[in-house]
């Protein structure tokens, strides 16, 4: 069993930075590919950035060369850079993670727990 769990949230100025931990606990041996959702009231959930198996990143427009997504296996944890936030950033922020549970190379997929992201004007 593995458990994600989500850290880093809070309320922040616009022009602030704050940085999102995605943490893999339980029987996870490392994390294969991470992608970071959104979801403000309202809205759909929107895809943010995403880590991939060979180390490619990929962002939203609405983030790109402001958000940063990379992941510490030492660690077994995924982080979400973001910088310049705007008031358009607030949002619940979730991380969805594939990990590697054995030396097979079985996998286990889910979802953290969210945290909210508030950026004031």
């Amino acid at each position: 069993q593995v458990q994600l769990v989500e850290s880093g949230g809070g309320l922040v100025q616009a022009g602030g930075s704050l940085r999102l931990s995605c943490t893999a606990s339980g029987s996870a041996l490392s994390i294969n590919t991470v992608d970071w959702y959104r979801q403000a009231p309202g809205k759909q959930r929107e895809l943010v950035a995403e880590f991939t198996r060979d180390g490619t990143t990929n962002y939203a427009d609405s983030v790109k060369g402001r958000f940063s997504i990379y992941v510490d296996n030492a660690k077994i944890t995924a982080y979400l850079q973001m910088n310049s936030l705007k008031p358009e950033d607030t949002a619940v922020y979730s991380c969805n993670a594939e990990t590697k549970i054995d030396m097979d190379g079985s996998t286990w997929w889910g979802w953290g727990q969210g945290t909210q992201v508030t950026v004031s004007s």
